[in-house]
């Protein structure tokens, strides 16, 4: 179980729920499966499945609390659905001799969505988020904000209250990543790649993108000079993570290189449940030691008022 996108959220409290409460609430929220008639279904399911007896909604390695949300959601292609509204419609119109109304319209279309859904595909997708109470990190492993964000309103619906917030810095990622790449001067742990994403700050906000593209190169210092900024670049940290870190300090594209793969080989295990434990301790800890060198790279986090 490795992360590959990060959203990341602070703790503004302490996170105080042991796992036998926490798990207690995640249970009156447990997955099911769309009912006949529904449309999408969400609920907590097993982080790690071994066989159909598997319950348990948490799994903790070292303090850490991996939970995992499940959506199921029906398939209702528009195109079928818009050709029997129209077969419905003119078979109203035909009868009645007048044009349908648009609530007419609606409420026929809703009485079709409502016959069709007992029939349609489904299809299901796991979203999973880790919960590091010592440090006071909760850790979606999403690309999207919004995404983790409704993850997160799901969790808070089960504990009643979540007092966390976006991560946030002294200054600005975006100011810091365009110094680094304008002066070529950058902290000694990390090295720069060869992706970013430059955008002006004017009204037309343009933007370009490259890749595989050597950072040092005039054209982009031309770029940085017209005044576009980086909200986006592509670095390694001590040869341990390489990331796409953006203007909100999201970690896109996320890999755990060599030092990290090193330490999951040199560990026997002889079953999934062991591999995954084993993966789980070792991804976690590796972003446990990355996220305070991540936040002191752009002045730590706002003193408290």
């Amino acid at each position: 179980m490795w992360f590959k996108n990060l959203t990341l959220f602070r703790c503004t409290a302490k996170f105080n729920l042991s796992p036998e409460d926490l798990a207690e609430k995640l249970e009156t929220m447990r997955f099911h499966a769309c009912a006949n008639n529904a449309e999408s279904s969400f609920g907590w399911t097993e982080p790690l499945v071994l066989d159909s007896n598997t319950d348990a909604l948490l799994h903790i390695t070292n303090g850490f609390i991996m939970l995992c949300g499940k959506t199921e959601e029906k398939v209702l292609p528009a195109a079928v659905v818009n050709e029997l509204l129209q077969e419905r419609i003119l078979e109203l119109e035909t009868k009645q001799g007048n044009k349908v109304s648009k609530t007419e319209r609606n409420t026929i279309k809703d009485e079709l969505i409502f016959e069709l859904l007992p029939k349609a595909f489904s299809f299901s997708r796991k979203n999973f988020l880790y919960i590091d109470p010592k440090a006071g990190w909760i850790i979606v492993d999403s690309a999207s904000s919004k995404k983790a964000e409704a993850l997160l309103s799901n969790l808070r619906r089960c504990l009643g209250t979540l007092a966390i917030e976006p991560i946030k810095t002294q200054h600005n990622p975006v100011t810091i990543m365009s110094q680094w790449l304008a002066t070529q001067a950058y902290p000694n742990d990390i090295e720069i790649e060869e992706e970013c994403e430059l955008r002006a700050t004017d009204e037309k906000a343009s933007i370009v993108r490259c890749k595989n593209h050597d950072l040092t190169a005039p054209e982009i210092t031309q770029h940085l000079e017209a005044g576009k900024q980086v909200v986006k670049l592509a670095f390694s940290w001590e040869d341990k993570l390489s990331l796409v870190l953006d203007e909100n300090l999201s970690i896109k594209r996320l890999k755990f290189l060599d030092l990290i793969q090193d330490q999951v080989a040199e560990i026997e295990t002889h079953d999934y449940a062991e591999q995954f434990d084993v993966d789980f301790a070792i991804m976690s800890t590796a972003i446990a030691n990355f996220l305070p060198r991540l936040l002191e790279l752009f002045g730590g986090e706002p003193q408290k008022i």
